[in-house]
């Protein structure tokens, strides 16, 4: 009988309970209990954000904060608060994703997505919330971090998800509904949409520990390596697998219309390609030696993910 390698074993290990420490922490930030300064919190709309947030998923832009930022001894507790705003604003822009006027998606993680669950102005109001709130969450005094530094997150993650990065990306995607991009679109479309937040995951823990500058810039390389990577995967699985394994449709992309790189190019190119972008990105980690062991094995598994 065969066993998985040990280190593969540790990363799944890790996974799992950042993915714990992560769930404790939003059901606790998405309480319906109102914090200072807010005036009330309406039921019902804190039950779609947590509908939205608390239905399980990997949490793996979470996790690679965290352990980008153990890499350089930043603090933990640090390092899940803004895991836990960054993991606030993606599920933001899933819900929002999800409406019928954009991807229009009945399933999320295989439940009712949050228009489904709710109604679609309750989900446009989740969604709202919850971006604002992850600036909230960064910024406030309970996320124990030199304000110098939450000034760079807040920059960093208003920019990954702005009209320059995750919701530009959406408006290129919905443009190519229409239009099908080139290849060079299409990458632009991808490193906006789905890369710039993967980025900022990697890139906040340098930030978070005060590494150096050029640390900053290579954990930045590392996250655009496996943001491309993630689309990749996401683009093959739309092709080969199927709506009980996704927990979501399957073969949207190709039912729209939409250029993918997996289209363009065929299964076997981007099976290489998505090597390849593995192998630089592990390779970027090496100056760090087995301290990036962690960082390394999540490229390894962005790449061979099934959902």
């Amino acid at each position: 009988m065969s066993t998985k390698p040990a280190e593969q074993t540790h990363f799944e290990t890790r996974l799992k309970q950042s993915a714990v420490e992560t769930e404790a922490l939003l059901m606790q930030l998405l309480s319906s209990q109102e914090l200072e300064d807010e005036i009330a919190r309406p039921e019902n709309l804190t039950a779609a954000m947590r509908h939205g947030t608390l239905n399980g998923g990997k949490r793996l832009r979470p996790f690679l904060v965290v352990e980008s930022a153990a890499l350089f001894g930043g603090d933990h507790e640090t390092a899940l608060r803004i895991g836990a705003a960054l993991e606030c604003l993606h599920c933001y822009s899933l819900i929002h994703d999800d409406l019928p006027a954009m991807d229009d998606d009945d399933l999320r993680r295989g439940q009712p997505t949050v228009h489904k669950a709710f109604d679609e102005a309750v989900a446009i109001l989740a969604g709202d919330s919850l971006l604002t709130y992850a600036f909230d969450i960064i910024s406030a005094r309970e996320t124990e971090l030199a304000a110098d530094r939450k000034v760079q997150l807040i920059s960093a993650l208003a920019r990954a998800s702005g009209v320059g990065g995750m919701a530009g990306g959406q408006a290129l995607d919905l443009a190519a509904e229409k239009k099908a991009p080139d290849e060079a679109g299409i990458r632009t479309l991808q490193a906006m949409k789905t890369g710039a937040l993967l980025r900022f995951a990697c890139e906040a823990g340098p930030v978070i520990a005060g590494a150096s500058d050029d640390d900053r810039k290579r954990l930045r390389l590392f996250g655009e390596k496996i943001g491309l990577a993630f689309q990749l995967a996401d683009d093959l699985l739309d092709v080969t697998s199927d709506a009980a394994t996704l927990g979501k449709a399957a073969g949207k992309d190709a039912g729209r219309g939409k250029g993918t790189l997996v289209g363009l190019h065929g299964i076997d190119w981007a099976e290489k390609t998505l090597n390849a972008l593995t192998v630089e990105a592990i390779d970027l980690l090496a100056p760090y030696g087995a301290k990036a062991e962690i960082l390394q094995q999540a490229a390894r598994f962005v790449a061979n993910r099934q959902s």
